[in-house]
């Protein structure tokens, strides 16, 4: 069970590699040579970065980046989970690692492709590396955590967040980067939530002999509520227990990877659960 963890975090870490990648890419060959601004954090390095650039204290997009997330990883330390915010640091120092290495030149002069196109690929980048239980940092991780104050679509508080930079962007760049901004922040959303989709809520039956480790390990890593219900085999006779548990889809992978873990053998049903009444998130002790 150990070789399967660690198969599982090396793909996980592949992952996180090819979302900075995507990430760094979108940035210097489509963003910020067209000065269109991208959301969150990294929307905020660049302006800082550009209005920096005509002193002498000119600092890189990528480093601003790297150094505007410290104080965020924090607060998703203390509120999302230590794995999470560690795959996220990672991604954050990988992207400053590429943008250093990737030539800041444009495929394409068009602003309009470059708004799209920088778009589709910064959330592609964002979105698989969401969905495989980490971030690119910045607003992901705020957004990650508002996501648990209130139910809705992560998209939603994204482009909530980035309505700053929209207007930081018109003043700085002129209206009409600013509508291109709004553009390429709309894409980056619509195609986040079409690989993520963090706020669907799943149901997961779990028939096991192992309920007592299952439960605690579900509990301590991932603060949901599980009912037990008695159960017997239909073809064995044999007891066992049966687990629901009420989760994101967004946790999926991480159930998995506990239930693979504590008990291999164990037969999970997922079913999409229309809405959810009651305590959804256990609090922390």
């Amino acid at each position: 069970m150990k070789g399967i963890s660690i198969y599982q975090e090396t793909k996980v870490l592949v992952i996180v590699i090819i979302g900075a990648l995507l990430t760094a890419a979108s940035l210097n060959l489509f963003l910020i040579p067209a000065k269109v601004l991208a959301g969150g954090i990294t929307g905020i390095a660049q302006l800082i970065s550009a209005m920096l650039e005509p002193t002498s204290f000119h600092v890189s997009t990528g480093l601003l980046l790297l150094l505007l997330n410290i104080p965020v990883a924090y607060a998703g330390w203390i509120k999302v989970g230590r794995r999470f915010t560690l795959y996220s640091s990672i991604s954050v120092a990988l992207t400053t690692f590429f943008m250093a290495i990737i030539p800041l030149h444009p495929l394409t002069n068009d602003i309009l492709l470059n708004a799209v196109f920088g778009g589709v690929v910064q959330a592609i980048g964002s979105g698989i590396t969401l969905k495989f239980g980490a971030s690119c940092g910045g607003m992901d991780i705020i957004a990650m955590i508002l996501t648990r104050v209130k139910d809705r679509p992560i998209g939603f508080y994204m482009f909530a967040l980035n309505g700053g930079i929209i207007l930081s962007a018109g003043f700085l760049f002129g209206w009409r980067r600013a509508l291109y901004t709004l553009l390429q922040l709309y894409v980056s959303i619509r195609v986040v939530d079409a690989i993520h989709t963090s706020y669907v809520k799943l149901t997961a039956w779990v028939v096991t002999n192992k309920a007592n480790e299952l439960q605690q390990a579900i509990s301590v890593q991932m603060y949901r509520g599980i009912t037990k219900i008695p159960a017997k085999g239909g073809y064995t006779n044999k007891d066992k227990d049966l687990l629901m548990i009420v989760l994101t889809r967004y946790e999926l992978y991480r159930l998995k990877q506990i239930i693979k873990e504590v008990d291999p053998g164990a037969f999970t049903n997922i079913v999409e659960t229309t809405d959810v009444f009651g305590l959804f998130l256990r609090k922390k002790e």
